[in-house]
């Protein structure tokens, strides 16, 4: 971890588990969550993106995120999706467990740690680690992830 730290007053995070660990990502860009459905395939897609769905009319790219951030290979059966914004775009995160809405405001965020939580994997989409509870909450860039993936 580096010695940079990021107060992270007034940020209230969404926390979610895939596999053993906690993660989080800014309540502003969950547009909501909805119980897993399986998605249909796309041929030539990489292998964490799950496919599409049909929700209420829009089709919406599904991502596995647990295989993009290399915790996780399990297909899953039961678990949510949660759905994010980004500007006009819209995606899923198959998780394993919604958790909870905690802020972190007593909290410091510390910035960077890549290496011990998915390396290359993880590469620019981590805004930071934090200390909830004696757990460690890995918060996601979800504007990163998007764009990593829908562009």
């Amino acid at each position: 971890m580096t010695d940079q730290a990021v107060d992270v007053a007034d940020a209230r995070v969404l926390l979610f588990r895939l596999a053993s660990r906690i993660y989080g990502c800014s309540l502003s860009e969950v547009r909501e969550i909805v119980p897993f459905r399986r998605a249909t395939r796309l041929p030539g897609a990489p292998s964490y993106v799950s496919g599409l769905i049909n929700l209420r009319g829009t089709i919406m790219t599904v991502v596995h995120l647990g295989r993009r951030l290399g915790v996780s290979e399990e297909s899953r059966i039961d678990g949510s999706i949660i759905l994010v914004e980004h500007g006009s775009q819209c995606m899923g995160f198959e998780v394993d467990e919604v958790m909870d809405v905690q802020p972190l405001v007593t909290e410091r965020m510390e910035v960077g740690g890549e290496a011990l939580i998915g390396g290359e994997n993880v590469r620019g989409i981590v805004k930071g680690m934090g200390h909830l509870d004696g757990s460690v909450v890995v918060v996601l860039d979800v504007a990163k992830l998007v764009g990593q993936i829908l562009l």
